[in-house]
């Protein structure tokens, strides 16, 4: 049994699954597309494939174009490169203009790991829930990739998709169908709420089974859409619960625990705890060492629950 999948694998294969469905899907990509999966696209249809080599803004105007004429643009490099680079392309011709564009990046976070710290992809999030009018989305696993791929290809407007380099645990469970905007409880638990998005949805997983030896029952919730965010879901679990802790592969600030933590201070004020990057880079190395380093860890998880379960009173 398969366990474990690559996101930017299930991403390629449901693009060109979505090719084959619909002639207005073209594709733009630079220097990196045997990385971001998309050759499986561009070899299938050639003529509506754009290679635009290291030359990541103009692969934003050139979207944006596209999609003024009907087309559905898909545009793929790594989060670093899609997100930082050109975001002013982004801002004027993407999200002012409304474009019907889908920037889809893979290799974010730090499990990059051995490319290095300019190619980890830690201020993505940030940088695009900033945009107006953008659909920020961040999948837990391969199985939910292949389901936002498809989700978000019929939607109008321009979207952010967050993917990862290397294979990860397949954790969504039996049944389960992604609906933009809404989060989905993963695990029950009256507790604790443990919001988690992308690779630590996994990882919170696994700290609550731990924490339920200890006679701790930790709900875990996939927050996989970030913009626009599940407000009534965080609500709820703040009021059922009464202690948040937020899990992302992201800079401290600006992410998921910066958005949550919005929606409480203004709705439901409760403890909560942030378990991120805190304000540093890292430098090369293996994907599981550096989330040891930066302390994105079941462990770092159950030491967060601990804290805040503590302070409900």
């Amino acid at each position: 049994m398969v366990t474990q999948a690559s996101t930017r694998e299930a991403y390629g294969k449901t693009l060109l699954e979505l090719g084959r469905e619909n002639t207005n899907i073209v594709v733009i990509g630079g220097d990196l597309n045997k990385s971001t999966m998309t050759t499986f696209f561009a070899k299938e249809f050639p003529d509506r494939f754009f290679d635009c080599g290291a030359a990541e803004q103009n692969m934003m105007s050139i979207s944006a174009g596209l999609a003024s004429s009907g087309k559905i643009p898909f545009v793929s490099t790594f989060a670093v490169f899609g997100s930082g680079r050109p975001f002013d392309q982004i801002r004027i011709s993407i999200a002012q203009a409304r474009a019907n564009v889908k920037i889809v990046v893979t290799h974010a976070g730090i499990i990059t790991g051995s490319d290095g710290m300019s190619a980890h992809g830690i201020e993505d999030l940030a940088l695009m829930c900033s945009l107006v009018g953008f659909t920020v989305v961040v999948p837990a696993d391969a199985r939910e990739t292949a389901q936002v791929i498809r989700s978000v290809a019929e939607m109008d407007g321009p979207c952010y998709i967050r993917l990862s380099r290397p294979a990860t645990p397949l954790i969504c469970p039996e049944g389960y169908r992604f609906q933009p905007g809404k989060a989905s409880v993963f695990r029950p638990g009256g507790d604790v709420s443990i919001l988690a998005t992308g690779i630590m949805v996994a990882k919170a997983l696994e700290a609550a089974g731990t924490l339920a030896q200890e006679g701790i029952d930790a709900r875990v919730v996939n927050v996989s859409t970030l913009k626009p965010i599940d407000q009534e879901c965080i609500i709820r679990c703040a009021h059922e619960t009464g202690a948040i802790v937020t899990a992302e592969e992201h800079l401290k600030h600006g992410g998921l625990g910066s958005i949550v933590s919005q929606v409480l201070v203004e709705n439901c004020p409760v403890p909560v705890s942030t378990v991120a990057i805190e304000d540093v880079y890292s430098h090369s190395g293996e994907a599981d060492e550096l989330l040891q380093l930066r302390g994105l860890t079941p462990e770092k998880i159950q030491v967060a629950v601990r804290e805040v379960v503590a302070r409900k009173g």
